[in-house]
């Protein structure tokens, strides 16, 4: 049974991926989770060697959005492979 702490990261990763222009906001909308929860996961992301950053892109120094650099240690092809599988564990948490 995969743990769902991890497959929240996991979904997060290709939420960014999939999304336009992934803000918070549009995060918080296609997954459904809270504000605080997704801006934990993006600063615990670092910790699995996966790179994101922040995409500056308008007025204000937070208007943008963010970008996968580097999947670090996990398997991209994995996850979208296995996304079912990653729902499910995050629905039965």
């Amino acid at each position: 049974m995969l743990n769902p702490t991890f497959c929240r990261r996991v979904m997060l990763l290709l939420a960014i991926e999939e999304l336009d222009r992934p803000s918070v906001p549009a995060l918080m909308s296609h997954l459904g989770w809270p504000r605080r929860t997704i801006q934990d996961i993006i600063k615990a992301l670092p910790g699995l060697g996966v790179a994101v950053h922040f995409v500056e892109d308008g007025v204000r120094h937070n208007d943008g959005y963010y970008q996968v650099d580097q999947w670090g240690g996990l398997d991209a092809q994995w996850a979208r492979a296995n996304r079912a599988a990653i729902v499910s564990a995050i629905e039965q948490a």
